[in-house]
């Protein structure tokens, strides 16, 4: 599943992204595409338990790969 948070102000990118995460299975990936480096987004997933990988795009904006368990 891909998420475009493009064009968002916060805290909607991190509001969006906890509700998708709220629908995985483990083992299942969440990717999201932000304007930023959604730094508080990143301490809800490791108090969460999810494990991720973030790359910046060609454009300014970053790619986060969201896994469940």
């Amino acid at each position: 599943m891909i998420l475009d948070n493009r064009g968002l102000e916060p805290p909607q990118p991190m509001m969006r992204t906890l509700a998708a995460l709220e629908t995985l299975k483990d083992g299942e990936t969440l990717t999201i595409i932000n304007d930023r480096r959604p730094m508080f987004l990143y301490e809800q997933l490791d108090e969460l338990g999810y494990s991720y990988e973030t790359a910046e795009r060609n454009d300014g904006s970053f790619q986060i790969t969201i896994t469940k368990g």
